[in-house]
């Protein structure tokens, strides 16, 4: 194994494959098509290798077994102890005419290297404090959240629709006197003033009387996920079949009996309660942005040259976690970003931002762990692995399958430099 230096960020790795390690590659490579294989003469997925190599020939399996082979070599790479290695490896070079099964030949391929980072100031940063108190408002919000959880629907006896009401209705939606698609349902729910339709939908909804049917003129907004629609007129042909309404029940000692939480029996308990709730979270948030404000000091005044492979990878990485959060409602990332009221260039440039920050903010930390000499002790290792046993309800033996020491380690060394 060769390497060189190519710039700051880059390394070269030129290794030798010798026969062995490609024809282990190539029946690596076999097996992942032997069960699909039909030769005259055998049964289906029952050709040996060495018959497939003498009846069809090996080049085929070329590709397949040389990215076999070159992983093996980026995982001889990783070990490597001169530098850390941060990305796949790209600008791989091989010469087919070379590549044979009896002599060796060489590969290389390039990769990014974890960046040196030289600290600037890090110690005495005075960052303002964050107001946690509590206002009586906070409190009132949630209880009355709380009632609106615990609320019953019931038919609406008299009157007309009215914002905070939940309709029973048909709609389609017309452009140019045309249905368009996904702009029909019949017997739809939708508590006016929810702002769960395009802007002046539900306020068009007001006063109708069950029975009605009225035509609502609306204009889909510039950002809206169908590229058809967006800013465009359409109408809405509405039928009201039903009203409801919400029946909360009255604040009392009773009421609170009926939610069951430990030791809270009484209105000025759940208060107590709700307050100490609140002012955690705050106090929480406010750690939270005390520290994201040192950080943002603490990179200002450092020097970084990252490679681009870090961002690259970071902005997948948080791409891939919003992703994850829309299909917990059943949605597509396209779709999960219109509701969060952004435009694609929007979240693109919120991605970018938000992956930068946290590649940055993690490189000084881990250099400031480093410089102050910040260790785990065997101690802090085994209390990290029950609080993840804890977190993800399994056993320590089998968190350990999955999260090693060395996890672990940055991750306590990570926290202490945080504080």
């Amino acid at each position: 194994m060769k390497f060189e230096r190519i710039d700051n960020n880059h390394v070269k790795f030129t290794f030798t494959i010798t026969p062995d390690e490609f024809d282990h590659a190539l029946q690596h490579a076999y097996r992942h098509i032997q069960d699909e294989v039909e030769l005259k003469g055998f049964r289906k997925g029952k050709v040996s290798f060495n018959v497939y190599a003498q009846k069809v020939g090996l080049k085929g399996l070329y590709p397949d077994a040389l990215n076999h082979a070159i992983g093996h070599k980026f995982d001889e790479a990783l070990m490597i102890e001169e530098f850390v290695i941060v990305s796949e490896p790209s600008k791989v070079d091989i010469d087919f005419s070379k590549v044979s099964r009896t002599n060796p030949f060489e590969v290389s391929f390039v990769v990014a290297i974890k960046p040196e980072v030289k600290l600037g100031q890090y110690k005495g940063i005075e960052i303002p404090n964050v107001d946690t108190l509590v206002s009586n408002e906070e409190i009132d919000e949630e209880i009355n959240r709380l009632l609106s959880m615990n609320a019953t629907v019931e038919p609406k006896q008299e009157g007309n629709l009215e914002n905070g009401d939940i309709a029973i209705f048909d709609f389609e939606g017309f452009k140019d006197g045309v249905p368009f698609e996904g702009g029909k349902a019949e017997n739809y729910e939708l508590k006016i003033g929810s702002k769960q339709f395009i802007p002046g939908f539900e306020d068009g909804m007001i006063g109708m009387a069950m029975g009605e049917e009225r035509e609502i003129n609306v204009t889909f907004p510039e950002n809206y996920h169908s590229k058809e629609l967006a800013g465009q007129p359409a109408v809405f042909k509405v039928k009201l079949h039903e009203i409801k309404v919400t029946k909360t029940s009255d604040l009392n000692d009773a009421w609170v009996e009926t939610l069951n939480r430990d030791n809270i029996k009484t209105v000025d308990e759940l208060k107590e309660s709700i307050k100490n709730d609140i002012k955690s979270r705050k106090e929480q948030n406010a750690r939270n942005e005390k520290i994201e404000n040192a950080l943002a000091k603490v990179v200002e005044t450092a020097t970084i040259d990252v490679p681009q492979e870090m961002f690259d990878q970071e902005i997948e990485n948080f791409k891939r976690s919003v992703e994850n959060q829309a299909k917990q409602y059943q949605l597509d990332l396209q779709t999960f970003i219109t509701l969060s009221g952004l435009t694609e260039e929007e979240f693109e440039k919120q991605a970018q931002e938000a992956s930068k920050r946290r590649v940055l903010q993690s490189l000084v930390i881990e250099e400031i762990a480093k410089v102050e000499g910040f260790t785990a002790t065997e101690e802090e290792i085994n209390n990290k692995y029950n609080e993840l046993s804890e977190m993800y309800k399994m056993p320590v033996d089998e968190i350990k399958k999955y999260i090693n020491d060395r996890l672990v380690i940055n991750d306590i060394t990570f926290e202490k430099a945080l504080n």
